[in-house]
C-alpha cells in the first residue's frame, strides 16, 4: 500500500520528492510518513484542534496545510521530542513503530522532521525560515556489533548439509566474504554475476560492485550446477526456495539460524545481519582500509563504517590480556625483600 494516499498534499509532495529525487526506498518513505503523521498529530493536539476525547492514534492529518505548518516553531519541535520520549513508549505496539521510542528511534523521527522542513524551505520555497535548522538530534548509544570469530565462521560453513547444501553454503559464503545485507542477497539475479564481480542493489536502490574471491566463485559454480530452472517471473533469481520462487528474507534468516545452531553457536545472539558484521570485521582486521570497507559495505557515510575501528581496539586489548605473562605477579617473598630494601 502506498502511504501517500493517506497523506495531505503537502506531505505527498515531500514523499514523492524524497523517493524520486533523493532515491530513498519504499520502506524509508513509509517511515517518513509515519513519523510526520505522529508529529502533526502532536501539533494538532497541542493547538487544541481536536476534541479532548479523541484518541491520539485517531487524530486525522488530512487537513494539514501550509498555514498550519508556518506556525510551527523550534520550541514546538522540542516539545514533540519530550512527548515521544516520555509518553509514546507506552504505545510500543502502535502503528508508528513496533520497537518503541528508543534513542535511535527518536533520532530517526528528528531526521524525518528536519528533512521535511528543509524540503519546504530549500526546495518547495513554502517557508522563508526553517524552524528545524538548529534542531539537535538525541544522542544515541553506539553499541558494538556482534560478530563471529574466524574459527566460528569456519564452523558455520562446515555445518551446512542437506538437500540444499550447495545453495545454503553459497549463501553463507557470500555473507561471510562480501558483507551483504539480507535484502541485497535475496535480490541478486543471474545477470548480476559477471567475470568475478557481483552487482549489488543496496539501500535507496544504489548500485555497487563487489569483487568475488575464489571461495565465492567456487561456491557459486557449485550451486549453479544444481540450481533448478524456473519458468515464472523469478526465472532470473539467483537463489531459489523449495517453492520454486525467489528465496525471501525470512527464509534466509531462518536457514542462518538453523546452521548457527548446528555449528554449536548461540542463535539468539547471532543472525544473518551479524554475518555482515563478521565479514566487515575480518576484512578490517586483515588490512582493508576504512574507506575501501565503506565502499564494500555500501555505507553512505564513513562514520557508519568507523564502528569496526572500535572493534579493532577491543581486539588489541584482548591481545594484551591473552599474553601468557598477563597474569604473572612478583613472587611474594621477592616482593617483600624489595620493599625492605626500599626502606
Amino acid at each position: 500500500m502506498d502511504v501517500r494516499t493517506d497523506a495531505p498534499q503537502i506531505i505527498k509532495d515531500f514523499l514523492t520528492y524524497t523517493e524520486t529525487i533523493r532515491g530513498k526506498s519504499r520502506k524509508t518513505i513509509e517511515e517518513y510518513f509515519l513519523d510526520l503523521r505522529t508529529f502533526f498529530r502532536f501539533i494538532k493536539q497541542k493547538r487544541k484542534m481536536i476534541p479532548k476525547d479523541c484518541p491520539f492514534d485517531e487524530i486525522p492529518i488530512s487537513d494539514i496545510d501550509a498555514g498550519l505548518i508556518k506556525t510551527v516553531t523550534l520550541s514546538d519541535i522540542y516539545d514533540y521530542l519530550t512527548y515521544i520520549s516520555r509518553e509514546r513508549p507506552k504505545h510500543r505496539k502502535s502503528a508508528e513503530t513496533t520497537y518503541g521510542n528508543t534513542a535511535k528511534t527518536r533520532a530517526r523521527k528528528v531526521s524525518s522532521v528536519r528533512s521535511f522542513f528543509k524540503y519546504l524551505t530549500d526546495k518547495a520555497h513554502i517557508l522563508d525560515v526553517n524552524p528545524a535548522q538548529n534542531l539537535d538530534s538525541p544522542k544515541t548509544r553506539q553499541s558494538m556489533p556482534r560478530y563471529l570469530s574466524l574459527d566460528d565462521s569456519r564452523a558455520l560453513l562446515n555445518a551446512v548439509s542437506g538437500p540444499n547444501k550447495e545453495r545454503d553454503y553459497c549463501i553463507l559464503t557470500l555473507f561471510l566474504n562480501c558483507g551483504l545485507r539480507v535484502s541485497e542477497l535475496v535480490g541478486i539475479d543471474l545477470q548480476d554475476i559477471q567475470e568475478g564481480r557481483l552487482r549489488v542493489l543496496g539501500k535507496g536502490d544504489k548500485e555497487r560492485t563487489v569483487y568475488l574471491n575464489p571461495a565465492c566463485i567456487n561456491a557459486l559454480n557449485d550451486y549453479l550446477k544444481v540450481r533448478p530452472a524456473l519458468h515464472n517471473q523469478d526465472k532470473n533469481a539467483l537463489f531459489i526456495s523449495r517453492l520454486s520462487k525467489r528465496i525471501d528474507v525470512q527464509t534466509v534468516k531462518w536457514l542462518v539460524k538453523k546452521y548457527l545452531t548446528g555449528a554449536g553457536l548461540d542463535a539468539k545472539h547471532y543472525s544473518a545481519h551479524k554475518l555482515r558484521h563478521t565479514a566487515a570485521t575480518l576484512m578490517y582486521q586483515n588490512g582493508v582500509d576504512i574507506r575501501t570497507l565503506q565502499e564494500v559495505l555500501g555505507h553512505k557515510s564513513v562514520d557508519t563504517t568507523m564502528i569496526y575501528t572500535h572493534i579493532a581496539g577491543e581486539n588489541l586489548q584482548n591481545a594484551a590480556l591473552a599474553n601468557p605473562l598477563a597474569n604473572e605477579v612478583m613472587d611474594q617473598k621477592k616482593k617483600s625483600d624489595e620493599q625492605e630494601k626500599e626502606r
